[in-house]
C-alpha cells in the first residue's frame, strides 16, 4: 500500500476506527498524490523559468487559447481554461458550505469537512461505492428507487440492493428501514434519497425524527453505517409540515458508528443541469479536523483517478451566480414556478375522482416528479397508447407511470391526466 494511504488510514483508524471500517479496500487504497508531479508543479511555481506547468501557455503565461471560444465567455481566461484542482476551487467550496448551512439552520455550529466538487450527483455518488463498497456489499434502499442506481452501484461495483416497502399507511416506512438496519451483519450501507426520485416524496418532519431514531438505535445496537444521502432535489418541497433541511442535518452528528455523506450539488438546485457540478461532504460524531481532512484527501483522490478534475468553467461561472445580487429573487421565483404546478396536479387529481377507477396517486410533496400506481394493465401499454393515441409521453416503472410536472406547463398538467384516464379506459 502506497505510504500516502497508510498515513491516512492511521488517521482514520486511531480517531475514528469505526469509520474507518467502512471504508472498502479501494477506500482504504486511495489517497490524493500530494507528492510527486503535483508537489514538483507547486515547487516551481513562481519560478522565472517553469516549464513543470501541465498545459499550454501564450508567451505573457496566460492560458494559451482560441478566440473563437475565449469571445463567447466573459470571464477572465484564468477562470475558464485552466485545469481546476481534483478537490474543485476553495472559493466555490466554502460558499457551498456556507449554503449548506444557511439551508440547513441546525448545522450552523456543526463540523462538517470543506466539500469536495465533482462532476455533479451522479459522479459524487460513484465516488462514494468507490470508497465504501466492495464485491457483494449491500446497499439498503427503498424499493422506489432511480434507475441509474443499477449501473452505479450494481455494475459499477458489484454491491447488491436490499429494498424495502418505501410506503406503510400512506407514509415513510420506517419500520421496514429499521429491520434492515438491524439485520445480521455489521457493516451497513444505507442510501436516502429525498425528495425521492421517481416518487416526489420527503418525509415529515416527525418522519425524519424516526429516521433518526432508527439509525441511532441500530448504531447502538454495535452497528457500523454509512448512509449515502442522495441530496439532488434538495429544497423542492411543497407541503407544510414536511422536511425542510436535510436529513444529513439529523444525522451529521448522531454516532460514532454514523458516517453521513451529503451528495448534492448545483444540478437541480440551481437548474444547471449541464454544467455538472456536485459536492461531497463528509460529517460524523467525533470527526476531527485532521480525521475528516483524511476522508477529504480519500475522495479527491478517487476524483483525480477517475477523472482528473471538474470544469472550471462550470464552477467559476457557479460562483459569479452566487455573488450576483439578484441570485436569490431569482431562484425564489423558479421555486414559485414549480410548485404553481405540483399545485395545479394536486387540484386536478382532487377534482377527478372517477381517476381512482383505474389509478391512484403515490404519496409525494415535492421534488420534480409524482407517480400514480395503476390498478389495472401494464404502464408500459399505457405508455404506447399515450404516444400512439394522445400525443403524450410519460415514463413506465412496472406498474407505475412517472410524472415530470417539472417540464410540463401549467395549462398542460389536466388535459396530461385526463389522456392517461382515457388511455386505461381505452384499454380496459
Amino acid at each position: 500500500m502506497n505510504p500516502q494511504a497508510s498515513a491516512l488510514n492511521s488517521i482514520l483508524e486511531a480517531q475514528n476506527p469505526a469509520i474507518f471500517s467502512l471504508l472498502s479496500k479501494r477506500g482504504k487504497a486511495i489517497f490524493f498524490p500530494k507528492k510527486g508531479l503535483l508537489m514538483q508543479g507547486q515547487d516551481a511555481s513562481g519560478k522565472k523559468i517553469n516549464a513543470s506547468i501541465g498545459i499550454a501557455t501564450e508567451d505573457d503565461g496566460s492560458p494559451l487559447r482560441l478566440s473563437a471560444i475565449e469571445s463567447l465567455v466573459k470571464l477572465p481566461p484564468e477562470k475558464v481554461f485552466p485545469y481546476a484542482s481534483s478537490y474543485g476551487l476553495l472559493p466555490l467550496r466554502k460558499s457551498w458550505q456556507s449554503i449548506i448551512k444557511k439551508k440547513n439552520p441546525s448545522l450552523e455550529s456543526t463540523r462538517l469537512t470543506l466539500p469536495v466538487v465533482t462532476n455533479a450527483l451522479t459522479h459524487g455518488l460513484s465516488m462514494a461505492g468507490y470508497l465504501f463498497l466492495d464485491e457483494g456489499d449491500t446497499v439498503i434502499l427503498p424499493e422506489y428507487y432511480w434507475g441509474n442506481y443499477n449501473l452505479v452501484f450494481k455494475n459499477a461495483y458489484l454491491a447488491e440492493f436490499d429494498t424495502f416497502p418505501m410506503y406503510k399507511n400512506n407514509g415513510f416506512n420506517l419500520e421496514g428501514m429499521k429491520n434492515k438496519l438491524l439485520s445480521p451483519g455489521e457493516k451497513k450501507v444505507l442510501l436516502l434519497n429525498f425528495p425521492n426520485n421517481p416518487t416526489g416524496y420527503t418525509p415529515t418532519e416527525s418522519e425524519m425524527l424516526g429516521i433518526k431514531d432508527a439509525l441511532l438505535e441500530a448504531a447502538e445496537a454495535g452497528k457500523k453505517i454509512a448512509v449515502l444521502i442522495d441530496d439532488a432535489y434538495f429544497g423542492l418541497v411543497f407541503e407544510k409540515g414536511v422536511g425542510t433541511e436535510s436529513i444529513f442535518s439529523h444525522l451529521a452528528t448522531l454516532h460514532e458508528n454514523v458516517l453521513a455523506v451529503k451528495v448534492d450539488g448545483a444540478t437541480k438546485e440551481d437548474y444547471v443541469w449541464g454544467f455538472r457540478v456536485g459536492f461531497v461532504t463528509f460529517s460524523w460524531k467525533g470527526m476531527t479536523e485532521e480525521s475528516g481532512q483524511a476522508m477529504v484527501d480519500k475522495i479527491a483522490g478517487a476524483v483525480r483517478g477517475n477523472i482528473s478534475n471538474d470544469s472550471i468553467l462550470s464552477q467559476n461561472l457557479l460562483l459569479a451566480a452566487y455573488d450576483d445580487p439578484g441570485y436569490s429573487a431569482d431562484k425564489e421565483s423558479k421555486y414559485q414556478l414549480m410548485k404553481s404546478r405540483y399545485d395545479r396536479v394536486r387540484v386536478t387529481l382532487n377534482n377527478h375522482p372517477e381517476y381512482s377507477e383505474f389509478f391512484d396517486a403515490v404519496p409525494y410533496n415535492s421534488g420534480y416528479f409524482m407517480c400514480i400506481d395503476l390498478k389495472k394493465g401494464n404502464a408500459e401499454e399505457v405508455r404506447q397508447k399515450l404516444l400512439s393515441d394522445y400525443d403524450t409521453g410519460i415514463i413506465a416503472l412496472g406498474s407505475l407511470i412517472r410524472v415530470a410536472y417539472s417540464s410540463l406547463p401549467e395549462k398542460f398538467i389536466e388535459e396530461l391526466f385526463n389522456n392517461i384516464y382515457s388511455a386505461c379506459k381505452d384499454l380496459k
